[in-house]
């Protein structure tokens, strides 16, 4: 991944997130636009990280503060898995095991070039509060490591106007299961 954005990838980024801020205040009640601005204008480096979650599809947006960092929580809002990051096993020890029809790649190493993290399950909950994402969709969590030892990992979907946390073999891939990850600013 590069490390450095044009100055009009960066403008168009921050004209990009701002608009889709001020769309979806729900998301961020009592948030101002310019702390936000000046939060991402003092921590520049993660504008690269947000930049590849828009160019994946994910539509990041601020859905939290962290008082105790002074740190923006921005996660991927698009209504269904990203689209530039499906088809992917969990993690590299997944896609190395398969022996044919090898994913293009894993969610966590994907999410590692990227820069950001996978959402856990109670973050994936809590977005869920927000909207109702991957109704025909699924997304990769985060899974617990004694899960992922016996060789499963764990995705979440919206069915029902119910939110459900499956398991699967970390090895297995589908085009409508991606991931949405999370950036703290």
């Amino acid at each position: 991944m590069k490390t450095k954005l044009t100055s009009e990838q960066r403008e168009q980024l921050l004209k990009m997130l701002k608009a889709r801020f001020e769309k979806h205040m729900n998301r961020h009640k009592g948030f101002e636009w310019a702390k936000v601005r000046a939060r991402l204008e003092s921590h520049s480096h993660k504008l690269r990280s947000l930049y590849e979650m828009e160019r994946t599809g994910g539509e990041p947006d601020v859905v939290r503060y962290d008082k105790k960092t002074g740190e923006y929580i921005f996660v991927d809002c698009s209504a269904e898995s990203p689209s530039g990051r499906r088809s992917l096993c969990y993690d590299r020890e997944a896609r190395e095991s398969r022996k044919e029809h090898k994913p293009k790649g894993s969610a966590l190493e994907m999410a590692a070039a990227m820069g950001i993290d996978l959402l856990t399950e109670e973050e994936y909950r809590e977005l869920q509060k927000l909207g109702k994402f991957d109704t025909k969709t699924s997304s990769w969590i985060k899974t617990p490591p004694a899960i992922r030892k016996l060789g499963g990992a764990l995705f979440c979907d919206r069915r029902y106007d119910h939110v459900f946390t499956y398991h699967n073999g970390a090895e297995s891939y589908y085009a409508a299961r991606g991931f949405r990850g999370k950036l703290r600013v």
